[in-house]
């Protein structure tokens, strides 16, 4: 496998080689169609609806405007996976993004979100039972690794933040719930300059997290108490129909 500018492996296949695409969950006459609490039925688009202003003394709820479904899905959402364990790697004018993941469901996710972006994507598996995601080398992300690169190391531009759709495909790539009461949300091994920024950028979304190192069972930030992992649940939305019910956060 080559993940270092010289083109896709021989070894590279389409999705539906490892596993079928799961079916679309049937609709459901009580669910909520607007806000976070959307379902969502794959890679097809559908108009998200635009919430107005949040009310001024409902502080706990006043960064709603970032929520996953507040926005049309756009290339600039993959600096969740950057925030991550997704790395980025340029070639002349283009680039291509690469994130490992641990799960199947996690590959289909991926896949089905650069499709939004407008991103051809393949996968393979690895020699540790994991899968690597990657997109093709193109233009559209070149401005995402002029931001994130420096020299050979990947540090988050000075002004960032975390939407609710960067977080949900942070979440997506690497998130971990943690019985009985926490959520990982794993980083990269090898971008250690970038973990104290990615904290600093998940407080300011009302997400504070204790930060735990390689000997801890990370590098990973740990969300605990039951309003961040609620403003969590706000902010990603409701689970792609590929996730395991347990595997993603909810606001009750």
């Amino acid at each position: 496998m080559s993940l270092n500018g010289l083109g896709d492996s021989a070894a590279a296949q389409p999705l539906e080689a490892l596993f079928p695409a799961p079916e679309p969950d049937p609709p459901d006459a009580g669910a909520t169609t607007s806000g976070a609490g959307r379902r969502r039925g794959g890679p097809t688009r559908s108009e998200p609806s635009r919430p107005g202003p949040p009310p001024a003394d409902d502080a706990g709820r006043q960064l709603v405007f970032f929520g996953a479904d507040a926005a049309e899905p756009a290339v600039a959402d993959l600096a969740g996976l950057l925030a991550g364990p997704g790395e980025v790697v340029r070639m002349g004018g283009t680039a291509r993004l690469v994130v490992r993941v641990d799960a199947a469901w996690r590959v289909h996710v991926l896949v089905a979100e650069l499709a939004l972006r407008g991103l051809a994507a393949s996968w393979e598996p690895t020699e540790d039972e994991r899968h690597t995601v990657r997109t093709s080398y193109t233009r559209l992300l070149k401005p995402l690794a002029v931001a994130w690169l420096h020299g050979p190391t990947k540090r988050p531009p000075a002004v960032f933040h975390l939407t609710g759709r960067r977080l949900r495909l942070w979440l997506a790539a690497a998130g971990t719930p943690e019985p009985p009461g926490g959520f990982l949300l794993r980083l990269g091994e090898g971008d250690r300059e970038s973990w104290d920024a990615i904290g600093a950028a998940l407080a300011a979304a009302g997400l504070a997290g204790t930060l735990l190192g390689p000997d801890e069972g990370g590098p990973a930030y740990r969300i605990t108490g039951r309003r961040r992992l609620a403003r969590l649940a706000e902010l990603v939305g409701g689970p792609p129909p590929a996730a395991p019910t347990d595997a993603w956060p909810t606001e009750g």
